[in-house]
């Protein structure tokens, strides 16, 4: 534990010597381009099996994409530089080496604010990579939620005004001023972004009755086939080309929470039937026992020739906003 304590003590001095005002410490604001982490370690475990560990779980390809793009982009940063502007990282994964015990913590605000900081100590080598390993799951969450909540900020600096689908569908979303309502019922919304040359990020609200998704083996199959009707029948093109899923790219499936009600995620492709035309999608279906409804937010991205996952990102940040009434 030698080492977290050295670690904490430099916390405690860099905190100190923040400005203060009536016997409080005031953090300077994070920084950073949203889902990049600050790797802190030493060239030599970088350039050996730690480092190649930290790159295949942390810039892993994310899910559900049509060409792999990393979950997180990384920055290695040698702890005897590691000071200064270069603390205020959002998020930040720092290795030590040396410690008594095998370890895994999670500090927040520990330069900067907001920051989460993941440490992970270990005498070897082997036990570095067995804590990364055993502990990556807990860590790209935190990591993530810290991110969303970034998103989210940003987000809610310029929002769309959308009153009156939140009053017909029973909820909040917080949605950037920059998309525009395209087609509204009652029970179903089609929101879009323009990016540019025709590329565009695009939305859909709607709910079900909660028997349309079982669960079990067949949940994955019930959203596909929910998923398939509705871009078919609300948004169909000319014609008689329409959206579906494509068969090729087995879509995930994951468990979530998303305002403390229990949510399937689902992430795959898409493609236009009848026409050269796809990219990702994410789905959530949010269970509603309240309203004996499942509600769902599914949004998906039309950017040939561009990355796509932080166009994904936003998608996934302003329906993880969401609060059912």
């Amino acid at each position: 534990m030698r080492a977290l304590y050295a670690l904490f003590f430099v916390i405690l001095l860099v905190s100190c010597e923040e400005k203060k005002e009536d016997g409080k410490i005031y953090l300077p604001e994070s920084n950073g381009n949203l889902n990049s982490i600050s790797v802190v370690v030493d060239n030599d475990l970088w350039d050996g099996k730690v480092g190649g560990t930290i790159r295949n779980i942390f810039a892993a390809p994310l899910n559900g994409l049509p060409v792999p793009e990393p979950m997180f982009k990384i920055r290695q940063i040698p702890p005897q530089v590691f000071d200064g502007f270069a603390t205020r990282s959002r998020i930040i994964l720092k290795i030590e080496k040396g410690n008594l015990k095998p370890t895994t913590e999670i500090v927040n605000d520990a330069f900067a604010k907001p920051q989460t900081v993941a440490v992970i100590g270990g005498k070897t080598d082997e036990e570095i990579i067995s804590q990364l390993q055993e502990n990556k799951a807990k860590i790209i969450d935190v990591y993530n939620k810290e991110e969303v909540k970034e998103k989210q900020r940003r987000i809610n600096l310029s929002l769309l005004d959308d009153a009156k689908m939140e009053s017909k569908l029973g909820f909040t979303i917080n949605v950037p001023s920059a998309y525009r309502i395209s087609k509204e019922t009652d029970d179903f919304f089609w929101l879009r972004k323009n990016l540019s040359n025709s590329k565009t990020i695009e939305l859909m609200i709607y709910e079900v009755p909660l028997e349309t998704i079982s669960k079990g083996d067949s949940t994955i199959v019930d959203i596909v086939k929910m998923r398939d009707k509705i871009t078919k029948t609300e948004i169909p093109g000319e014609d008689g080309i329409y959206m579906s899923v494509e068969d090729a790219y087995a879509p995930s499936m994951f468990e979530t929470i998303i305002d403390n009600k229990p949510a399937y995620e689902v992430r795959g492709i898409w493609e236009m039937n009848g026409f050269t035309m796809a990219g990702p999608f994410i789905t959530y279906a949010i269970e509603d026992k309240v309203n004996k409804r499942f509600f769902i937010a599914d949004g998906y991205v039309y950017a040939p020739s561009l990355n796509k996952s932080e166009y994904v990102f936003e998608l996934e940040s302003i329906i993880k906003s969401i609060q059912i009434k």
